[in-house]
């Protein structure tokens, strides 16, 4: 499944979680570095205004679909992919990373959420290593000299793989920078996923996350900054549901004897 954001192109690669783990697992087993992204509605928005950001997605070695719409989108395209929520990945990659003795860091949000993180996992995932907290300063620039002061940061601690919580396009421009100054780092994107862990903020109940309607939740919580967010990505699904069935269609032909 692939987006089209202007000139630009962007692929979900890894369809299914179990393949993402899978890949994960080989690359750490390796010692290589990837960048993963979670991409969503609002990245998809924020991609059409921003260079800088479709730069630092081109470096991302593995994309998921976090967002209801972009699975809608997928599957009417006649190319489904599963739903990867970025904070539902936090605690099966810090097991994975334990299983292979990987220590992890955690990078963005606050020194407080980052302790409650840490200590959250410590709990849930036995034998995981946290080997660095970071919680970098108001106006921290990832592409700036502060963004490769921490990255050296983070790898000196001997952490591999890194909890990307800044948010994007921080933390996606930071994954593209280490991907270049620390190629042996694994960097996971996944925005609010330590403040989650942590309690520092409240996530939607399990029923109404089944129920695709998180983003309402999350709307009504904090409608002064979301609402605008909101129907800027609404704005942008006629569109993508147009190309999602031109995709259908050309693959049907490509498919056809």
């Amino acid at each position: 499944m692939y987006f089209e954001v202007g000139n630009y192109q962007l692929a979900i690669n890894m369809p299914r979680r179990a393949g993402l783990m899978a890949e994960v697992a080989a690359r750490l087993a390796r010692g290589e570095g990837f960048a993963l992204a979670t991409v969503n509605l609002d990245h998809l928005v924020k991609l059409r205004q921003s260079a800088e950001f479709r730069e630092a997605y081109r470096a991302q070695d593995l994309v998921v679909a976090d967002g209801n719409p972009l699975v809608w989108l997928s599957r009417l395209a006649g190319d489904p992919v599963e739903l990867v929520p970025g904070a539902d990945m936090v605690v099966p990659l810090a097991g994975l990373a334990a299983r292979q003795g990987v220590p992890v860091a955690l990078l963005g949000s606050t020194e407080a959420a980052l302790a409650g993180a840490a200590e959250a996992l410590s709990a849930r995932v036995p034998g995981v290593r946290v080997a660095a907290r970071i919680a970098p300063p108001m106006g921290f620039d990832p592409a700036g000299p502060g963004g490769d002061a921490v990255l050296r940061e983070v790898e000196a601690s001997g952490a591999r793989l890194v909890f990307l919580a800044l948010g994007a396009p921080k933390q996606e421009i930071l994954a593209a920078r280490g991907r270049v100054i620390t190629p042996g780092l694994g960097f996971a994107s996944i925005g609010a996923g330590l403040d989650f862990l942590a309690g520092a903020q409240q996530r939607a109940p399990r029923i109404i996350r089944r129920l695709a309607l998180e983003w309402l939740w999350r709307m009504l919580s904090n409608p002064r900054r979301l609402v605008a967010r909101y129907a800027q990505c609404a704005a942008i699904l006629p569109a993508h549901a147009i190309k999602a069935l031109r995709q259908r269609h050309t693959g049907a032909r490509e498919r056809t004897p």
